[in-house]
């Protein structure tokens, strides 16, 4: 199952919310059922897509593994504009069977980072941030694994997570810069397991 953000949500991305980007993004979860025809196997699994503004009847209560990689900083940072936070752990726990996990991967601010610092407009959440709002939406804690850590990125009150690789927005007219964002590497992520209650 293929997951995007709620298509009343991409309006609020600034720079790159063209109206032929928007338009696309209306029919996106039929054609990545469509496309899926390329590369998924004939034999395997169904395919599916959603967006987390609309989840069908038939999927709820279906599905064992939820996946949300670098997402959360967005429906984060949109949460007062649209409840999109709280929509997208809605729809989680909606698709979850009872016992379903949720895996979360997410560019983790420092705790110490002052919590306007770490909303997610600059790709950075705090994760007792992110355990406090699952747990708020009726999840359970499992744990976490520090398999994606870096601790060489210690991003202060305004690093945004795109000046680190592979984008490095900020510095790619600045050698000296890009060289020390390189040698950072990429955002250090934290990798978190949520349960639906049985």
């Amino acid at each position: 199952i293929g997951a995007d953000y709620a298509y009343e949500m991409w309006p609020l991305f600034t720079g790159f919310a063209t109206e032929e980007f928007l338009a696309k993004r209306t029919t996106w979860a039929a054609d990545w059922v469509t496309d899926s025809a390329e590369w998924a196997p004939a034999d395997g699994a169904t395919i599916n897509a959603i967006t987390y503004g609309f989840i069908p009847e038939e999927m709820k209560g279906t599905v064992d593994v939820v996946m949300m990689v670098r997402a959360f900083h967005h429906f984060n940072r949109f949460e007062e504009e649209g409840g999109y936070r709280t929509a997208a752990l809605k729809a989680a726990m909606e698709l979850l069977k009872p016992g379903g996990v949720v895996g979360v991967v997410q560019h983790r601010a420092p705790e110490g980072n002052s919590d306007k610092s770490a909303e997610g407009d600059n790709g950075y959440v705090k994760q007792s941030t992110i355990i406090a709002a699952f747990e708020a939406a009726g999840f359970q804690f499992l744990g976490s694994s520090e398999v994606n850590a870096n601790p060489a990125d210690t991003p202060g009150e305004t690093d945004i997570v795109w000046r680190l690789p592979p984008t490095l927005a900020t510095s790619r007219d600045n050698p000296d810069l890009k060289a020390q964002m390189e040698a950072i590497g990429e955002s250090d992520r934290m990798t978190l397991k949520f349960r639906k209650p049985e």
